[in-house]
């Protein structure tokens, strides 16, 4: 019998985009792949704590059952915690299927990504409670309230590596693969490119996502992401500021609600952060679900995201097996660097 190829994941950030990342597994699983280690920021990081767990089918199982009334009253809202959402009921479900187990003794290598606000650097969660890991990591700044832990103020790990390839990196892999909640509308979403002289300056990169991010994110949160990647040095002022004063604005789109702004920013500002991370550490083969298949807090729809999950799952490895020699599909020998559909 052939050996398995043995896969490391990454899955990225995206609310409940998220969903996604269950039918890219059950692919994965049905064609005969070992998945020996999973990394995820934000929703990433509750399905592939989910997976290594071995819990996953019951959490699908539930999820499915979800009706947008069920979810509205699962999110919690508060006006008084430093976010619209706790999650307690949320985090209570996930934990109870959990049962209390611990990352150092899951069968499957697992780290959740988390940013810590205030020293600005992200946090690796590889031992401790599978749920504690959780919640730091699905903090989505002004949706879900961050968490203090030892010292550390911990939102999403989305912020600073939306798609953590790099915690995979010591895994014996054959084949590593990042699953990209981020993706444009269209057919083909931009390839990550490797930083060089010839590629968008840092200091542009970085001023763009600051005039976008700074319409919705704490102030805090911006500079934190901002001095992140230009190496703690200052960034310059923006020399476009007003450049568009004499024109006149148009009508807002009808409908646009706060929650869209604010998910339409950080959709913005993660695509971009995505792109940087990715550039430095690239994975094998990528599944890129559309940031437009669904809202951030559109949990009721399991069932239509979990296939689009595996249609895009399923498209990329078919692409890869017709891009093998032998036409058997994907592994480290064959791939080379497939890009996002």
């Amino acid at each position: 019998m052939p050996e398995r190829t043995r896969v490391a994941l990454a899955l990225g950030s995206g609310g409940a985009r998220g969903y996604a990342h269950i039918g890219v597994i059950q692919v994965l699983e049905e064609r005969g792949y070992d998945i020996v280690s999973v990394a995820g920021s934000s929703m990433g990081a509750a399905v592939g704590g989910l997976y290594a767990a071995g819990v996953l089918p019951a959490y699908t199982d539930w999820v499915r059952t979800l009706t947008q009334r069920d979810v509205l009253r699962l999110l919690d809202p508060t006006l008084k915690a430093p976010g619209a959402i706790r999650a307690e009921k949320i985090m209570s479900r996930v934990s109870e299927l959990l049962g209390g187990v611990r990352i150092e003794d899951l069968p499957v290598a697992y780290t959740a990504v988390a940013a810590d606000l205030l020293s600005h650097r992200e946090v690796w969660f590889q031992d401790g409670p599978v749920d504690v890991a959780i919640r730091a990591s699905i903090a989505l700044p002004s949706f879900i309230t961050p968490v203090m832990l030892n010292g550390r103020l911990l939102a999403d790990g989305g912020l600073l590596n939306p798609v953590p390839v790099a915690p995979t990196a010591a895994s014996r892999a054959d084949l590593t693969i990042a699953v990209l909640l981020s993706g444009n509308s269209t057919a083909r979403p931009p390839t990550p490119q490797r930083a060089s002289a010839e590629t968008e300056p840092s200091e542009e990169w970085i001023g763009r996502f600051r005039r976008t991010a700074a319409q919705v994110l704490d102030r805090d949160v911006v500079r934190m992401v901002t001095r992140r990647f230009s190496g703690g040095k200052p960034v310059g002022p923006e020399t476009a500021a007003g450049q568009a004063l004499e024109e006149v604005f148009g009508e807002l789109p009808a409908g646009l609600r706060m929650f869209d702004v604010m998910q339409l920013s950080l959709d913005t500002m993660q695509s971009l952060v995505a792109d940087y991370r990715l550039a430095g550490y690239p994975a094998d083969l990528y599944v890129t679900v559309p940031k437009d298949a669904a809202r951030v807090l559109d949990f009721h729809r399991a069932d239509e995201l979990i296939a689009l999950g595996r249609e895009r799952a399923i498209a990329a490895l078919d692409r890869a097996a017709a891009a093998s020699p032998n036409g058997t599909g994907p592994d480290e020998r064959t791939t080379g660097r497939l890009n996002p559909l």
